[in-house]
């Protein structure tokens, strides 16, 4: 009986020390370069952008977008270290997730909870009106109703208030392409004017990060189009020069930070490991927990193929990613076909730089050298007027 006891106690442990294991290794963040590059563009734009910008952070799912906010968010509070050490009140950023509405439509009041939240702010349920008055009739405390119609509006001023006397460097919204998960009666557009409206009442720039379909709200008026920004943060894709090579450092770099004795070597495997995440780091990183946890589970220590293949997303599921990426990616490259047709709507298509005093003229120039510019087949005679009567005979015509 001491022995089974003691088995017991030592699968105890074994789990306990794999569990740990497994939690060290999800902290583990390889700084590859399009992670480090889609970082720079972001601080870069929190830091030099108009303080009512909207920022559009987007990319494939899986890539890893999640990681770049927590690296974000750790520059900007290393970067405002000096000012909270003598500011107790100002808060470096505010981070929040737009959680996936239950009922089909995206709801602002909890948002704009969550964002009261994560601020800290005192006494979320009891907040004064626009006009500095306590919401309701009799009570001593007076609370919002959440059946009140205006709630919602009263939850935005408080955010907004609050937003105003933090003073974060940015507020920055993860899974931003739930805000358009909305009632069919309402636009697109009415949903990222509430966006817009914060940042232009509290000059304070808010990041949207989320998958393509935040494409979405790009472009969808002249003004929101003027005062955002974008940050794409890709996919390795091996048909790009060197991009494969850099896929195969990240699963160096994942490999000698995996917790056993024994790395795998993983570069061999590296057009599996390519194929079944379409070459986002993220999906890797994940896969490889899975791999870990389905290893602690039989009792080995060497992670083998056969861990890999139990975990891998299937080709279906592959499929699907790849052709969402695809599209994304499409609609974020501006091709030539683009580029002219906005210079054609300029007046740009093909005219010579104007001289002083020259008259600029939409219409394109036309040539004087080509004689078939008018249309004329092979062998058809230039129009002219041929001689007739007393004429034609002295021409012997």
């Amino acid at each position: 009986m001491g022995a089974g006891v003691g088995a017991i106690h030592r699968r105890a442990e074994e789990t306990e020390s794999s569990g740990a294991k497994l939690q060290q290794f999800r902290k583990v963040t390889i700084a590859h370069p399009h992670l480090l590059a889609a970082r720079e563009r972001l601080i870069t734009a929190i830091s030099d952008a108009p303080r009512n910008s909207v920022v559009f952070v987007l990319g494939p799912t899986g890539v890893g977008k999640t990681t770049l906010r927590a690296k974000v968010e750790s520059d900007l509070t290393a970067g405002l270290a000096p000012d909270l050490k003598h500011d107790k009140g100002r808060l470096p950023v505010v981070s929040v997730e737009a959680v996936a509405p239950d009922t089909g439509n995206f709801s602002w009041r909890d948002h704009f909870r969550r964002l009261l939240g994560v601020m800290r702010e005192p006494l979320i349920d009891y907040k004064l009106d626009r006009q500095g008055r306590p919401r309701g009739a009799t009570e001593s405390l007076f609370r919002f109703d959440p059946a009140a119609r205006s709630s919602g509006a009263e939850y935005q001023y408080a955010v907004e208030q609050a937003l105003r006397y933090r003073r974060p460097a940015a507020v920055l919204i993860d899974e931003a392409q739930h805000l358009a998960k909305m009632s069919s009666g309402r636009r697109l557009l009415d949903q990222l004017d509430v966006i817009k409206s914060i940042a232009n009442c509290t000059g304070t720039p808010h990041v949207l990060v989320g998958t393509y379909d935040l494409l979405a709200f790009r472009n969808l008026s002249g003004q929101l189009s003027r005062r955002s920004l974008d940050v794409h943060f890709g996919r390795y894709r091996a048909d790009r020069p060197g991009e494969a090579a850099i896929f195969v450092n990240v699963l160096r770099s994942f490999a000698a930070k995996l917790p056993i004795a024994e790395p795998p070597d993983l570069v061999k495997d590296w057009e599996f490991l390519y194929e079944r995440s379409i070459g986002c780091v993220g999906i890797v990183e994940d896969w490889l927990v899975m791999a870990l946890s389905s290893m602690f589970g039989r009792g080995a220590n060497r992670l083998e193929r056969k861990d890999l293949d139990a975990c891998a997303l299937s080709v279906t599921q592959c499929d699907k990613l790849l052709s969402e990426c695809i599209e994304g990616e499409t609609r974020l490259e501006e091709g030539n076909d683009g580029r002219l047709r906005l210079r054609v709507q300029l007046g740009l298509n093909g005219c010579g730089t104007p001289g002083a005093g020259q008259h600029r003229s939409n219409a394109p120039p036309t040539s004087v050298d080509s004689p078939r510019k008018a249309g004329r087949r092979p062998g058809q005679r230039r129009p002219k007027r041929d001689p007739i009567g007393r004429s034609a005979a002295v021409h012997g015509t």
